[in-house]
């Protein structure tokens, strides 16, 4: 398969292949380039996001744009929770700053589906936000969020 065509790992995933495929997701997404993200997704790729439903690249880059717009210093970390087949459920975590410098992080949990060249052909989001104060915070300027330990409290 074309590397333009798709993009590896594929299904079925294994969990090696899953965690290769969320760890890419979480770089890509911590570019904070809607460009650049929007191609991990089929053209018709379905979202829910929260309480909004999308449907296609632009619609998901329009998406994005916006959203990175209003979250400064975001900062994101995901982790595999479970995959299956052509699935991969992820945890995830994220911080970011307001207009005004209250400073939020973002509890979630996502449902992907892949189509057989390894797009994602579904994403599914769920989400909740949480004040913290700038010392609460994880995932300051330079700090690998990968090398934060997130206790179970956290999970």
């Amino acid at each position: 398969m074309p590397a333009q065509d798709g993009r590896p790992p594929y299904p079925p995933f294994t969990a090696e292949s899953a965690t290769v495929k969320v760890k890419a997701a979480q770089d890509a997404w911590n570019t904070k380039n809607p460009e650049v993200v929007k191609m991990a997704y089929t053209p018709d790729s379905i979202w829910r996001n929260r309480d909004q439903f999308l449907q296609g690249r632009d619609a998901i880059q329009e998406f994005l744009t916006k959203k990175w717009s209003k979250e400064d210093g975001y900062r994101l970390r995901k982790e595999l929770f479970a995959f299956n087949g052509n699935k991969i459920a992820v945890q995830f975590w994220y911080e970011y700053h307001d207009k005004d410098g209250q400073w939020w992080r973002v509890y979630g949990l996502e449902d992907w589906t892949f189509a057989e060249n390894g797009l994602m052909r579904k994403r599914q989001m769920s989400g909740n936000e949480v004040k913290i104060s700038h010392e609460e915070r994880w995932f300051k300027d330079g700090v690998d969020v990968n090398s934060v330990d997130i206790s179970e409290a956290h999970w």
